[in-house]
């Protein structure tokens, strides 16, 4: 007999709902957030069925040691976004009430009515699993790295704009380098080109011209204003500490890709996602590890796009057309999917080409990429579909207005 399991998951412990096939609840527990809990559900799931593939359980997450566990031991979990919960939580209690007990009972009548319409996880295999958490972290340290940059630009705007002319990028070695020993402009200004070329030959420039040191030196020596020097040298302190964390997270970023590197390159679809313009080791891991590996995963290209943001959606009612962003997406990967596009301009004269057809006819960068990545996301899912490395005659055929205009 199958049944329907909904669990209601917390920090500390997770209220337990299961339903049979008509919707009678025959089980409800909370169990904590350990081994002995687990096991009081297998336990309570075994009562109710004959193996773990009879039982469809439904969580508010897909991550977590809670759902490793349960599909390790072999059930079928069904991720459900919160958003669609509140809209089920409705049919239950118009009221608004809501409870731990009562939403676990909602996911398991959830699955029970509406499992098809909904994706169970995918049966991804360690070696991808390992590649998202990596290509994951990579992603939140650059996004630190940005905010971080943000915040040194903002501060050295307020008493030093010196050292803005200087590094038009903050984040880069040199840079970081020059500010950790001169983080004010009275400190930078007592530079003398020794200095400077002792500082630049540490960050990793060997082979410089005079022309470069000299051109800071010029910088550094030229009249500013200052605060107070007080002041002054309390936001050399603070610009510091910022330049100590961006240096600190290069090198975790630096690690990050060289471990992504071995780990994608060791994956069977590195070949054909390398194939594909735009993609290398870095965007290749993030959208390899959150498409994942599963081939039933994704049963056309279309549910692929939609995954990845990259479909638009269109809301129709009565003379009323409109087709919007869709927001309901997966972000790390549609975030991949942008920067992949982008990418692929450089390297695809079809892509280019693509995106500048989509300009001419109105729409707005994003947009344009937007349909670019879709296109690239159709291209990939043929390629995986396939097993076939990604060609630039067959990705986008030379059409009429792309031809060249013939001697007259």
């Amino acid at each position: 007999m199958v049944v329907f399991c909904g669990i209601d998951w917390a920090e500390h412990h997770h209220d337990v709902a299961i339903v049979d096939a008509v919707g009678q609840v025959v089980a409800k527990r909370r169990i904590s957030d350990d081994v002995t809990g687990f096991t009081q559900l297998t336990e309570l799931l075994c009562v109710h069925a004959v193996r773990p593939a009879d039982v469809q359980v439904a969580l508010e997450t897909d991550r977590g040691l809670l759902v490793v566990a349960l599909r390790a031991a072999g059930y079928r979990v069904f991720a459900i976004n919160p958003k669609a919960v509140d809209r089920y939580r409705d049919r239950y209690a118009v009221s608004g009430a809501k409870s731990d007990a009562a939403d676990a009972l909602v996911l398991a009548n959830l699955v029970r009515t509406d499992a098809a319409r909904h994706r169970e996880l995918a049966n991804d295999s360690a070696q991808v699993e390992a590649i998202a958490v990596v290509a994951r972290a990579h992603q939140d340290a650059v996004r630190v790295r940005l905010r971080d940059t943000g915040r040194l630009r903002s501060l050295l705007r307020e008493f030093f704009p010196a050292a803005l002319s200087a590094f038009p990028n903050l984040a880069t070695r040199t840079a970081l380098q020059i500010l950790a020993a001169a983080p004010t402009p009275s400190q930078a200004q007592a530079l003398d080109h020794g200095q400077i070329r002792d500082l630049l030959v540490s960050a990793g420039r060997i082979c410089l011209r005079a022309s470069q040191v000299e051109r800071l030196h010029q910088i550094f020596a030229a009249e500013q204003l200052h605060q107070p020097p007080e002041v002054e040298q309390a936001m050399g302190v603070a610009v510091r500490a910022i330049v100590t964390t961006l240096l600190g997270i290069n090198t975790a970023i630096a690690d990050l890709e060289a471990a992504l590197a071995a780990r994608f390159d060791n994956h069977p679809d590195a070949e054909i996602l390398r194939s594909l313009p735009g993609l290398g080791v870095v965007l290749g891991s993030r959208v390899l590890g959150e498409f994942g590996y599963d081939p039933t995963r994704f049963l056309d290209a279309a549910s692929r796009r939609r995954y990845a943001g990259t479909a638009p959606v269109t809301r129709a009612s009565g003379k009323s057309r409109v087709v919007l962003l869709r927001r309901a997406r997966n972000q790390r990967l549609a975030d991949a999917c942008r920067w992949w596009a982008f990418n692929a301009m450089q390297h695809s004269p079809g892509a280019m080409a693509y995106y500048r057809r989509r300009r001419t006819a109105g729409d707005t960068h994003e947009a344009a990429l937007r349909r670019l990545a879709s296109k690239l996301v159709g291209q990939l899912h043929h390629c995986l579909e396939h097993r076939e490395p990604y060609r630039e005659d067959i990705a986008w055929p030379i059409t009429a207005s792309d031809a060249p205009p013939t001697a007259a």
